[in-house]
């Protein structure tokens, strides 16, 4: 039986598949478990009656899990990963916080009107950190097999490239090959094609908080 999921519309077409980073990291476990589901696609700014009886918080994404609906996407892959054991995607508890602070030095980067703030310089040395992680360990955080901690951090990258691209005119510098070599890797996944929000989405999604 497919399970049932609410993720986030796109801003400004709510029929399409939106720009959030959190909800993609659900459903690219749906996806890499090969689990069947059926995706509802919430109007953030219009949120549907129904929607706010099942998430009162109004937050995405939601997921039914028997009979019962479970928000927040750190306690849902959780569960998928209990309920639904293969393929393994556990992270071992070692490598579980690796990158874990990359969103929000990206997220002081891209909303930075000062050049001269340090926030660039947290968020290399944040990008510096996981090129050496993952020259020693990688080509995934966890070694040669993607897991939960890769399904998480990817989703960010991508928000990181599209919207620092953007509104920045900012790559992810070459010399940090590992670092490049990973986001070429999990971008290109069938289950990450199938499950990102399209790049104009990502920018829509961004530019209210970074024109504020």
């Amino acid at each position: 039986m497919a399970l049932e999921i609410c993720v986030k519309a796109a801003v400004g077409a709510p029929n399409v598949l939106g720009d959030c980073p959190f909800s993609q990291r659900a459903l690219l476990t749906l996806e890499e478990k090969k689990i069947s589901y059926n995706m509802h696609l919430i109007n953030i700014s219009d949120k549907p009656q129904w929607f706010l009886e099942i998430s009162p918080e109004g937050k995405v994404p939601v997921v039914k899990f028997d009979d019962k609906w479970v928000a927040d996407s750190d306690v849902i892959v959780g569960i998928l990963e209990e309920k639904y054991p293969k393929p393994c995607l556990k992270t071992p508890p070692q490598f579980a916080s690796v990158g874990s602070n990359k969103f929000g030095t990206f997220v002081t980067f891209l909303k930075s009107k000062d050049a001269n703030d340090g926030s660039e310089q947290a968020l290399l040395n944040e990008l510096k950190a996981l090129d050496e992680h993952l020259k020693a360990h990688g080509p995934f955080i966890a070694g040669e097999k993607i897991s939960a901690v890769d399904l998480a951090l990817g989703p960010k990258l991508y928000h990181l490239e599209v919207a620092l691209g953007h509104f920045k005119k900012w790559t992810v510098p070459e010399s940090l090959t590992n670092v490049r070599n990973y986001m070429k890797s999990i971008f290109s996944r069938e289950s990450f094609v199938k499950t990102r929000a399209a790049k104009e989405y990502v920018i829509a999604g961004w530019a209210p908080k970074v024109n504020a």
